[in-house]
């Protein structure tokens, strides 16, 4: 599995829009560590949850 992810790279978790931007801190193998502005830190399994790149801008 390729990741289209960063450390800095914007997000949204599709299924918790109500969690907000969230920032990429790391990346190991396919868990996706984001800090979101409304909950914080989450680990994300990218097998499990679709996560969404925003554009930078």
């Amino acid at each position: 599995m390729i990741l289209d992810f960063e450390p800095g790279d914007k997000v949204i978790n599709t299924a918790n829009k109500e969690w907000g931007i969230g920032q990429v801190q790391s990346i190991i193998k396919e868990k996706v560590t984001v800090n979101f502005e409304n909950v914080g830190k989450k680990v994300i399994n990218v097998k499990y949850v679709l996560l969404e790149k925003l554009d930078n801008e």
